[in-house]
């Protein structure tokens, strides 16, 4: 624990103008950052006698062992530079809003040629509109499915558009009126983006004047006595009037608006969401955070408003933003809400009227929420305690293995040959920690080999974290091989393999479990734990032992190692098998060097098909765009090296087939017709 007075910097150094600065820890890592009008005036703050801060301050300024600063000319700049350094540091004393689930939202994929209507969940991606987000998924369809009726936008995925394109027919959507069906002609792509674009516009809440224009052309329709016509219209108005009904009116002045409310104790704070557009409620979220730094209602909601709108612009940030408390900085937050929007944005607080009945509404549900979380986390807790307890019980470790990793291997019959690492910290996923490793050093099928491998690389680089840190010499164990790495400059960033588990987990019995530990001793590290757990009778084995630990069936803590060993297998299968695929769908192509996706399509778009490709000569090879005599001759002998020995035959009707169809994408085959094993990249 370090003295705050033994970094302070000395008075005349600070300067008296805005800027963000950062708390950095004994090993250079940044723990926090914080912005300020007078950089002067804010840190002297801390560096005052620590009995007179707030604990969670006083935590803060003696983990710190050192600070720095970066000046900026106004304050909306260092708003900006402290969200930028917060998502770039992930520091341990800020406070970092996370989703309690991943809400799904209504997107239009407007950066496609043809438009695409669907749920997504995720990241936001540039040229997609998104409206929400929503509490469930199918709420989302249920609107949709009332809107195709009046907005028949295409909502099947890219396989499904291009199967129909290539025999011409729609899907089922297309039979019944619910898609233009754009894939067989039936609209033209600018047709259909106006579809999508009026979908779009009803979605963002301009409803009236769509619903006055389809009354005007049915009651047009009937005194043309256009009955079925009209009638349609009219079925059109009903099921959109549905579909707003889903949604009710909050806010009777058609208000477009972000309502946000805290609710909080001593320890932790819940924020709730609500996204009114049109005076509807359109959408809904909410966070839950643990009050790691000293800060009021106000402060919390600043940092909500920078992780809400720090990726936003243009309409998604809406004209008002209602809150319950303004925060210090109101004037720079309004001026960066209003530079990411491209428009004023008016940040206060309701007073009176529908907005402020809202607001209550908009507070009590994130009450609801704080309190549905400790209950929930309380349980959760109680649970995953009584779990590592009884892991260290068992094998007999000195404290519970907070931070567990958890190895495994996985290939198909050696081919393929990946490794996982899981983290599992406080009995819990840090998926963020996850990693995962190729077989580098062999070739072929030896799990226990894998798994020293694996285990050596990973420690490795533990202890190269740790020598640049200072924390660990070349001459405390481990061989000069291991200390053979380039040093580069600590930026504060959150490392890899920085920090050591107190438990290795290895999915196998006492052969996994002795290749890890060996992999431990030859690198001098002997204070983690290592074990293994057999699937065949969920035994745990230990390093040197002859008979394996039984844990109860009902034993959490069995239940916890279970968690984790089916998380390790999970992700080195799904690795593995990207792998395989990514194998299986390479073309001859793909194994000339140099030659990228770019040059690759242009000459499957040039000559049609691989087999035209391998007959034309090296000047008509260079004709493509792009290709070089150099270049023509490469992919000209790659070819030649990959040429199939005999044709192709179809097993089923015996015809030899020959290779004329134009191919869909560099490196599958064509649809309908397989190629040797050769042209298409498998090891059969």
């Amino acid at each position: 624990m370090a003295d705050p007075s033994s970094y302070r910097p000395q008075p005349g150094q600070i300067p008296d103008s805005p800027g963000v600065y950062r708390f950095r820890d004994e090993h250079r890592r940044v723990i926090y950052v914080g912005k300020a009008k007078s950089l002067r005036q804010r840190l002297a703050n801390y560096f005052q006698d620590v009995a007179g801060l707030h604990p969670r301050t006083a935590t803060m300024v003696t983990t710190a062992a050192s600070v720095e600063w970066t000046v900026v000319s106004t304050e909306v700049e260092a708003l900006q530079l402290e969200y930028s350094w917060i998502k770039e540091y992930d520091p341990r004393f800020n406070v970092k809003y996370r989703d309690d689930k991943s809400y799904p939202s209504l997107a239009v994929t407007l950066n496609e040629e043809f438009p695409r209507v669907q749920v997504m969940r995720g990241p936001k991606k540039k040229g997609v509109r998104y409206f929400g987000p929503y509490a469930h998924a199918w709420a989302i369809r249920e609107t949709v499915d009332l809107m195709l009726r009046v907005f028949p936008v295409r909502t099947c995925s890219a396989g499904v558009f291009k199967r129909s394109a290539q025999i011409g027919r729609p899907c089922l959507l297309g039979y019944i009126g619910k898609c233009s069906a754009p894939c067989v002609g039936r609209v033209s792509a600018e047709e259909h983006r106006e579809l999508a674009e009026d979908f779009c516009d009803f979605m963002a809440g301009r409803t009236g004047a769509y619903l006055s224009r389809l009354e005007r052309q049915m009651h047009d329709a009937a005194e043309e006595m256009e009955y079925e016509k009209a009638a349609r219209l009219r079925d059109d108005i009903g099921a959109l009037r549905r579909a707003m009904e889903k949604n009710a009116v909050v806010l009777a002045d058609a208000t477009d608006a972000d309502l946000i409310a805290v609710a909080e104790d001593e320890l932790e704070a819940a924020v709730q969401i609500f996204h009114v557009r049109g005076g509807r409620v359109r959408g809904q979220r909410g966070w839950v955070t643990d009050k790691v730094e000293a800060v009021d209602t106000a402060g919390l909601v600043e940092h909500a408003l920078q992780q809400l709108y720090g990726e936003e612009t243009g309409e998604t940030v809406p004209k008002e933003v209602l809150v319950p408390a303004l925060p210090e900085d109101e004037t720079a937050l309004g001026q960066w809400l209003a530079a990411r929007r491209g428009s004023q944005v008016s940040l206060r607080v309701p007073q009176r009227g529908d907005k402020k009945a809202l607001m209550e509404t908009v507070h009590r549900n994130a009450l609801q929420a704080l309190a549905l979380h400790k209950t929930k986390r309380a349980a959760d807790l109680t649970t995953r305690s009584r779990a590592l307890e009884e892991i260290a019980e068992a094998l007999d470790l000195d404290s519970a293995p907070l931070r567990i990793e958890c190895f495994d291997i996985s290939h198909l019959q050696g081919d393929d040959v990946v490794a996982s690492m899981v983290v599992f910290e406080d009995g819990l996923a840090r998926k963020s920690e996850y990693r995962r490793f190729q077989i580098k050093s062999f070739a072929g099928q030896d799990d226990v080999r894998s798994m020293h491998e694996v285990v050596s690389r990973r420690f490795r680089r533990y202890l190269q974290e740790k020598l640049k840190t200072g924390e660990w010499s070349p001459g405390d164990g481990a061989g000069e091989q291991e200390q053979e790495q380039e040093q580069t400059p600590d930026d504060g960033r959150p490392k890899r393999f920085a920090y050591p588990p107190q438990l290795v987990v290895v999915d196998g019995g006492q052969p996994q479990v002795a290749a890890a530990r060996r992999a431990l001793e030859e690198l001098g590290i002997d204070d983690v734990a290592v074990c293994g757990l057999a699937k065949r009778l969920e035994e745990v084995w230990l390093p040197g032992e002859d008979d394996p630990v039984v844990l109860p069936r009902t034993s959490e803590g069995l239940y916890l190692l279970q968690r984790v060993r089916d998380e390790a297998h999970r992700f080195a299968i799904q690795y593995q098998r990207s792998k395989r695929g990514k194998r299986l769908k390479a073309g001859p192509l793909d194994e000339v060097p140099g030659l990228g996706d770019t040059r690759k399509q242009a000459l499957i778009k040039h000559f049609g098909s691989v087999k035209r490709l391998r007959q034309a000569t090296i000047d008509q090879i260079c004709e493509v765009p792009g290709i070089g005599r150099k270049t023509a001759e490469t992919v000209a002998a790659a070819l030649a090296r990959a040429a199939p020995a005999a044709p192709a035959v179809n097993t089923a009707t015996g015809e030899i087939i020959e290779d004329e169809t134009p191919t869909p994408a560099v490196g599958v085959p064509p649809s309908g017709s397989w190629g040797t094993s050769s042209e298409r990249g498998t090891d059969q």
